[in-house]
């Protein structure tokens, strides 16, 4: 008889063991779900400027403008920017397009518009200033 009080004696130890781990992972779950919600803000609660944010604008280009030069597109987004580069002289305007749009360097601009390398970084440089006294900028 005592073989089998020994074993049910085991068996209870293990049925409080187990009990008790159910009971502490239900606790720690419950604790999680507490942190959780302490940190969570419901996108209602939040002010429009921390909305605003997380917001994406999609662009299309329909709002763009686009500029051919030598073959390629140039899409501008900015209206201003536009309508300034819009208002140069064809071959200024492509010195521009070619070297801020395309990345090409003074020497291959001069070379693809048959060009002096200097003449074209004046011409740049003059533009530049041009653009900046079209769009509002302060004169220096």
């Amino acid at each position: 008889m005592k073989p089998h009080s020994h074993e049910e004696h085991i068996q209870h130890s293990f049925d409080a063991f187990c009990k008790k781990v159910l009971r502490n992972e239900a606790r720690d779950y419950q604790d999680a779900l507490a942190r959780k919600r302490n940190r969570e803000v419901y996108f209602s609660e939040l002010p429009v400027e921390v909305l605003e944010q997380f917001a994406v604008r999609d662009t299309y280009f329909t709002d763009s403008r686009t500029f051919e030069v030598i073959g390629h597109s140039v899409c501008i987004d900015d209206e201003t920017l536009a309508e300034a580069i819009s208002a140069l002289p064809v071959d200024r305007r492509d010195i521009i397009l070619l070297s801020y749009f395309l990345d090409m360097s003074d020497a291959e601009i001069a070379n693809v518009l048959n060009m002096v390398r200097r003449s074209v970084a004046y011409r740049r440089t003059s533009t530049l200033k041009l653009l900046k006294k079209l769009m509002g900028g302060e004169n220096r």
